[in-house]
């Protein structure tokens, strides 16, 4: 999959397209029917995919205090759309140039003059423009004038749920994985790069993995089993999500992982976290000591809990 930073960067032979646009944060079911719709179509008329986004993400730009919590970073982002077969990317800056272009100005600039998009798959309730003007309608009419066609994205709904981005992020905060992994296609995991920490979970006797998280906000706050893969092998471990309470941390979430039976170095190593259930509320503790008593307490009950995250290690 090819990625195009910017529409600076778009050149000639990047002309000639079947588009979609939007957040494409997580890259749910719903998503992936219109991935699946835009790779047909890309056959059809012989011709690339691409899928436009935007970083941040318009609401991030507006509110970013109040936007909400992103359920895949870009990078992983970008990984998830290259599964999905996605021929290209373009990743649009989303700042104060762009949130003032017009509807009619986002169609000529981005679409007719940068991508020369033949085929353009939207849900029809996407907005775009300054002042989200533009919509369904304007784009059929538009696609009329400029020469390019123009379908609605088909809604997925399953148990009469109609799969969206805010729909997992309500399953997570209601710690519901099964409903989540069924609203993603596949379980909900966290990826990031292990950093050096204070070290005071080694002092306590549960080594952690402090895991880079690179967002302002996450779908998820509190201790849970989960699953990391290593090497080819799975352990088992118990995740903390949040502000860390108890040590007086830096007000911003974190991510530590203590993985049951693991020994070894894992500093600068990326880490893929699977989530299966939450064991309990972050909380503050009166005392290191007492802090220490509630991990034993959370290593105690992931033992006891392991059968709801199971691991396929086959023995050499």
């Amino acid at each position: 999959m090819q990625l195009v930073r910017g529409l600076h960067n778009l050149r000639p032979q990047h002309r000639g397209c079947v588009a979609t646009i939007g957040n494409f944060d997580g890259v749910h079911r719903g998503h992936q029917a219109i991935l699946a719709r835009l790779r047909e179509r890309a056959l059809e008329l012989g011709v690339p995919s691409c899928v436009v986004i935007f970083e941040p993400q318009p609401r991030e730009f507006f509110a970013p205090d109040t936007a909400p919590a992103r359920l895949a970073r870009l990078r992983d982002k970008l990984q998830l759309l290259a599964d999905e077969g996605v021929d290209r990317v373009l990743c649009l800056a989303f700042n104060q140039r762009l949130s003032k272009l017009s509807a009619a100005e986002f169609v000529d600039t981005i679409l007719v003059d940068g991508l020369g998009v033949q085929h353009l798959e939207v849900g029809d309730d996407f907005r775009f423009g300054c002042d989200r003007v533009g919509d369904f309608d304007f784009l059929q009419q538009a696609g009329v004038l400029q020469g390019f066609t123009v379908e609605a994205a088909q809604t997925v709904e399953l148990d009469g749920i109609r799969v969206s981005s805010t729909q997992v992020r309500n399953a997570l905060a209601a710690a519901d994985f099964v409903l989540a992994e069924r609203l993603l296609g596949r379980p909900f995991q966290i990826s990031g790069r292990v950093l050096h920490g204070q070290k005071l979970a080694r002092q306590l006797g549960t080594p952690t993995a402090n895991i880079q998280l690179k967002r302002r906000r996450v779908p998820l706050s509190g201790v849970y089993l989960v699953n990391v893969d290593i090497d080819g092998k799975t352990w088992p471990g118990v995740a903390n999500i949040g502000v860390r309470p108890t040590v007086q941390g830096d007000g911003k979430a974190h991510l530590e992982v203590h993985l049951l039976d693991f020994a070894g170095d894992l500093y600068d190593r990326r880490l893929t976290v699977v989530f299966h259930h939450k064991l309990r509320e972050e909380q503050r503790f009166a005392s290191l000591e007492a802090l220490k008593t509630a991990i034993n307490a959370d290593v105690a009950a992931a033992r006891a809990l392991s059968h709801l995250a199971p691991i396929a290690n086959e023995e050499p």
